[in-house]
């Protein structure tokens, strides 16, 4: 077993990872930008090194710094994580030539699931289902045109190669809708994976996104640990996860368990990885492999009991399993939802900034994997998430509840997150029945309805600063929490039986900045497109002059690994053209002025 191993990762799957290791009696080494000096990750570790500056390629992707640290800690093994270098087969490769372990499958694995086309031959020469489509790159949109006529049809699918996480996956419902899927999934493919080939696929359009978690170890033995149900995305990105599948019955699950078993032992496999698939009226479609543990590993370590983190590590360093087929048994349910830092009501903007107060939920059959605390800072440098939470119980109706409970305690301030999300989602009909819950996340009016309450605005002759206050009082023994607009108040007058409880009124509601307003909102100039958020202007499709209806795309802003595409408010044309592509943009800045044409 090794003595000491070095991990490529930040947030809550670097602390994570660094408890496995501290139960394993292993040392930690913990890496760290300069914008994570005081992250929680950093702390954690046994040993912490400065990587570079605060983007990913200074630092986490630095790959001659990684192994230069690795050299100077005595580090004899690297694990990824999920993200940055862990799907990465030249990495996998350069560690395997320094000598150092990369825990995790080989470079070979990785290099022929990572390859999406490639996955895809693989999976039908080894008569695992795929979803029909093609299995070669396609060069052109003319050369999809022609595939889809021929053979699949529309709606269809555009997927950059080397995809995954919701990046470069675009739809096409009509052929109209084909050259904008087509460029878009082709662009994502390149900024993120550094690969702009595309496949295409049939588009199911309303599958249940189920996956299978496998581990195997150096000695043939590869077993699954049963079923996830991934089907409540925004974006093609994954919100909230629960096992087991409530559509799969025991028949199914021993029918999707030996496809990744199956897809597993295709490629020699070695770790803990991911078989995910679609299933549709009864029909399970391999849909490819993420070659590293999962976001959403949690929920199968509490239906299971097996340690998913600690599992790869030891079969990395040689060892078998712990745990055999025979042995696996899910018991009760399990549901994780991710509380990222993201306004749900504005499409799921992202809406970085820092913590002031944050306080975990507990109790039975509760866990938080967070790598934050009070006065961390999501940046707009990395992606949202601050946290998962996980509730364990005994049925899906019982952990529904519970998990209703730990996010009405879960306390985080100075973010917008997505608890209020979670909140009304898990007490929708649609969760109860087992739905995928796509109807509500397309129902931008059922979305607008969970916007984060305005602050009051002070009302005419009013100071700033004096508009809202919030006290505890005690009424005939009964405690109230109550809120008083207007002046503070310096003197309580209540009669017997009235007290205030010794709570300092509450910092008084600034007037609403111009910042938060949503672009497209209308201010005190109605003709400006406001942006929502903060980041990096990725591409700007209009230009000055140029006459607009409402609803066109403007342009692209990439904040937190996120497009987020900015609309035009109104029909119009385009007076003034604020912005340029590749500069920053802070939210609340104006992109352009309309005017009615």
């Amino acid at each position: 077993m090794f003595e000491k191993v070095l991990v490529a990762n930040r947030g809550e799957i670097a602390v994570r990872i660094i408890r496995a290791l501290q139960e394993m009696g292993i040392a930690s080494v913990a890496v760290y930008s300069e914008l994570d000096r005081d992250a929680l990750h950093v702390q954690r570790g046994d040993e912490a090194y400065l990587l570079g500056g605060p983007t990913a390629a200074e630092s986490y992707l630095n790959v001659e710094r990684i192994l230069g640290v690795c050299r100077e800690s005595g580090a004899q093994a690297v694990h990824p994580g999920y993200g940055f270098l862990a799907e990465n087969a030249a990495f996998a490769k350069t560690c395997e030539d320094a000598g150092i372990v990369f825990i995790g499958p080989s470079a070979a694995a990785i290099e022929a699931m990572g390859s999406k086309t490639r996955a895809r031959e693989l999976m039908k020469a080894a008569g695992v289902p795929i979803v029909p489509g093609t299995t070669e790159p396609v060069a052109t949109v003319e050369d999809a045109r022609r595939i889809i006529a021929d053979d699949i049809g529309f709606p269809v699918a555009v997927k950059a190669a080397g995809g995954g996480g919701g990046k470069g996956f675009r739809v096409a419902l009509s052929e109209d809708q084909l050259p904008d899927a087509f460029e878009g999934a082709a662009r994502e493919g390149e900024k993120f994976f550094s690969d702009a080939t595309v496949y295409l696929e049939r588009y199911l359009p309303d599958p249940r996104h189920v996956e299978v978690q496998v581990l195997a170890d150096r000695h043939g033995n590869v077993i699954h640990l049963g079923e996830r149900d991934c089907s409540v995305q925004r974006r093609h990105q994954k919100l909230i996860e629960e096992s087991p599948a409530p559509a799969v019955d025991d028949a199914m699950r021993e029918r999707i368990g030996k496809i990744g078993v199956d897809a597993a032992r295709a490629v020699d496999y070695v770790g803990a990885g991911t078989v995910e698939g679609l299933l549709q009226d009864g029909e399970y479609f391999f849909l490819e492999m993420n070659t590293r543990v999962q976001v959403e590993h949690c929920v199968t370590e509490m239906t299971t009991g097996v340690d998913i983190v600690k599992e790869g590590i030891r079969a990395a360093a040689g060892e078998q399993l712990s745990v055999s087929q025979d042995e696996v048994v899910l018991r009760g349910h399990a549901i994780e939802c991710r509380i990222n830092a993201e306004d749900a009501s504005k499409n799921f903007a992202p809406a970085p900034g820092q913590i002031t107060t944050y306080r975990e939920p507990a109790g039975p059959g509760v866990r938080v994997d967070s790598g934050v605390g009070p006065g961390s800072e999501i940046t707009p440098m990395y992606d949202p998430m601050v946290a998962k939470l996980i509730v364990w119980d005994a049925d899906r109706e019982s952990a529904t509840r519970r998990m209703l409970r730990a996010l009405a305690e879960y306390e985080i301030g100075g973010l917008k997150t997505l608890l209020p999300f979670h909140t009304a989602l898990l007490d929708t009909p649609q969760w109860a029945r087992g739905e995928t819950c796509r109807d509500l996340l397309e129902d931008r009016e059922w979305l607008k309805a969970l916007a984060f309450p305005k602050a009051q605005p002070a009302s005419d002759g009013e100071e700033d600063g004096v508009v809202e206050h919030a006290y505890t009082v005690e009424v005939s023994g009964r405690k109230f929490d109550v809120k008083v607009i207007g002046p503070p108040t310096t003197r309580f007058a209540g009669g017997a039986g009235a007290a205030l409880n010794g709570a300092a009124p509450a910092a008084a509601s600034p007037k609403p900045r111009r910042a938060e307003r949503a672009a497209g909102s209308s201010g005190a100039d109605a003709d400006e497109l406001l942006s929502p958020l903060q980041g990096n202007l990725w591409k700007v499709l209009v230009e000055q002059g140029q006459e607009v209806q409402e609803g066109q795309l403007v342009c692209i802003i990439e904040a937190m690994k996120m497009e987020n595409e900015i609309t035009a408010h109104k029909a119009g044309v385009i007076e003034t053209l604020a912005v340029k592509e590749g500069e920053p943009i802070a939210s609340g800045a104006t992109i352009a002025l309309i005017k009615s044409a």
